[in-house]
């Protein structure tokens, strides 16, 4: 009898509020309801931009600052790393891949994809306007245009006042 692979989802994440939701909501929807018995393998992908990029100048005193820079961003990987395991933990999700990548997240994320051959992307989105996207760049829609593999775009739900 062939084992079949199940299908791997990868879910993207940094340190917003919009991505540990989109963890969660991914886990609620694909993973505990089936309890260990979910037809996707779960890869998270935390992106660890480099130093030099968060920086942001040269000159003097750039080289001494980038030790520092560097722990920081370290530190800043191991608490979203950690936050992502405890909510698995929490929705008795264990079998979960969890990678830190380095460098730009459109990049690492797209990269994932193919290492892993994934079937779904899954990122939350930050609601930024239209501008405000053009000018910083959108994470989730270059991934929508780049990435070998369906991209799903979980977006918090707006609180009624």
């Amino acid at each position: 009898m062939a084992t079949t692979e199940k299908s791997v989802m990868v879910v993207g994440l940094d340190d917003s509020e919009h991505s540990f939701y989109a963890l969660e909501w991914t886990l609620d929807h694909f993973f505990t309801p089936f309890a260990s018995n979910s037809p996707f393998s779960l890869v998270i992908i935390h992106s660890k931009p480099s130093p030099s990029s968060t920086i942001g100048f040269a000159g003097p005193g750039a080289a001494d600052v980038l030790p520092y820079v560097e722990a920081d961003l370290k530190k800043i990987a191991a608490r979203v790393i950690e936050k992502a395991k405890e909510i698995c933990i929490s929705k008795s999700v264990n079998d979960v891949i969890v990678e830190v990548g380095e460098g730009d997240a459109r990049n690492v994320l797209c990269e994932a994809v193919e290492k892993h051959h994934a079937s779904i992307l899954v990122l939350g989105s930050h609601g930024y306007g239209a501008i405000k996207r053009a000018v910083l760049g959108s994470v989730s829609d270059y991934c929508a245009h780049h990435a070998h593999c369906t991209v799903m775009i979980v977006k918090r739900p707006k609180i009624k006042h």
